[in-house]
C-alpha cells in the first residue's frame, strides 16, 4: 500500500467536466478578453443575419439564431436573456434546448417558403436554363436539410 502526502497549498484537481460532456442545461463559462469580443460580435453578427432571414425566403433563419445563442452564452447573459425572450426567435431556442429539435409547422412553414419563392423565381424569372437549375438545385439541399438532417422537436406533452 502506497501512501501520498497531499500539499496544503496546492488547489485540488479540476472536478469540473470538460465543456463537450457537460449535461445539456450546463451554463458555459464566460469568454475573457478579446474572445468575449470575438463571441459577441459573432452573435450580433448572427442576430443580424437571422432577421434577414426572418424577412428574406431564400436565407434560412434558425441557423444563425441558435449560432447567436452560443456566442451570446459565451459572451454576454444580458443578450443571450433578451434574444430568448424575442417574439420571433424565444421559441426556436427554447424548441432547441428543451427537445433539440425544430417543430413541425416551423419545418412546413420553412419548405412552403422554399418552394414558393424558388418555385415563383424559376417559372417567373426571366433567368437563363441553367441559373434556373442551379437555384433549383440549392432549393432541394436546402429542403432536404431542413426534412431530414433538421430534427423535429417531440414535446413530451
Amino acid at each position: 500500500m502506497r501512501l501520498t502526502l497531499v500539499d496544503s497549498t496546492m488547489p485540488p484537481p479540476e472536478t469540473a467536466l470538460p465543456a463537450a460532456v457537460q449535461p445539456a442545461g450546463a451554463v458555459p463559462q464566460l469568454a475573457t478578453g478579446l474572445k468575449r469580443l470575438g463571441y459577441l460580435l459573432g452573435g450580433l453578427i448572427a442576430v443580424g443575419l437571422a432577421y434577414l432571414g426572418a424577412i428574406l425566403p431564400g436565407l434560412p433563419t434558425t441557423p444563425w439564431v441558435l449560432l447567436a445563442s452560443y456566442c451570446f452564452a459565451r459572451s454576454s447573459p444580458r443578450l443571450q436573456r433578451w434574444l430568448r425572450r424575442t417574439p420571433v426567435f424565444g421559441h426556436l431556442i427554447h424548441d432547441w434546448e428543451r427537445h433539440r429539435g425544430v417543430r413541425r409547422p416551423v419545418k412546413v412553414l420553412a419548405v412552403c417558403l422554399v418552394v414558393g419563392v424558388v418555385g415563383a423565381s424559376i417559372i417567373l424569372g426571366g433567368l437563363p436554363i441553367w441559373v434556373k437549375a442551379v437555384i433549383g438545385s440549392l432549393a432541394l439541399i436546402g429542403i432536404s436539410t431542413i426534412v431530414f438532417v433538421v430534427p423535429t422537436a417531440r414535446p413530451h406533452g
